[in-house]
């Protein structure tokens, strides 16, 4: 039986059980999911480079030595014809190796993290957000970076190209009525008149910390990430 590489992707509008639970969302090309094998750690040959809809990263697709082919991350020196290596553990690279695709982290488009120690079983790595996190030293990554570092400079050159993507137009709180946004109301281009700007359920929108004060992951972070 041969494995699929690709399987139809439902769209739902932004939708959980019927009701809005992400806005601004709905329409766009219709797509396929791309099954990508994020533990894939066998020799093979890079067939392709390809665009993938559902991130920003491209992929490749590559082929074993029996044949079989799988959905990988492309690195920025993948080239078609090259032959990829296995995945190392973290206690065998060097101190300050780039890597990528590392304990279900390090994933996004241009993404690089970076091993700064290994000690007591635990590897320390610097991720993207400037975050420095423990991993055990077994876990396995990649050599490199993530492919298509110039994704987040590009502009889309027309409305269009947002509502390919389900994405629908937003509409501005402080130009709607009173009632149907904290931000609303007033005479001409008022301002907020809030202390805080917040969102339409009025809760915080701007500096509100989110992250769980106890979650068990805390103790893992050496250096948390960088304030904006």
């Amino acid at each position: 039986m041969v494995k699929r590489l690709r399987q139809p992707k439902k769209q739902k509008a932004g939708r959980s059980r019927g009701k809005i639970t992400v806005r601004h969302r709905g329409g766009g090309h219709k797509q396929l999911y791309r099954i990508i094998d994020f533990n894939y750690n066998q020799k093979a040959k890079i067939l392709a480079i390809e665009y993938d809809p559902n991130r920003s990263a491209n992929i490749a697709l590559v082929q074993n030595q029996s044949g079989k082919k799988s959905y990988v991350l492309a690195s920025t020196d993948m080239q078609v014809g090259q032959e990829i290596k296995p995945r190392l553990q973290l206690k065998d690279l060097p101190i300050g190796a780039n890597i990528y695709n590392v304990a279900g982290m390090v994933k996004s488009a241009g993404a690089v993290a970076v091993l700064q120690a290994i000690e007591a079983g635990y590897a320390q790595i610097k991720l993207p957000s400037g975050e420095i996190r423990l991993v055990k030293e077994n876990e396995l990554a990649n050599i490199g970076q993530v492919s298509n570092s110039e994704h987040n400079t590009k502009k889309l050159r027309k409305a269009g190209q947002s509502r390919w993507r389900g994405i629908r137009p937003t509409v501005r709180g402080s130009a709607m009525a009173a009632g149907d946004h904290p931000h609303g109301g007033g005479e001409g281009r008022s301002p907020i008149g809030l202390k805080h700007p917040k969102t339409p359920w009025g809760k915080p929108a701007l500096g509100k910390k989110t992250r769980q004060k106890n979650k068990p992951s805390n103790k893992f972070v050496i250096k948390p990430r960088k304030k904006k």
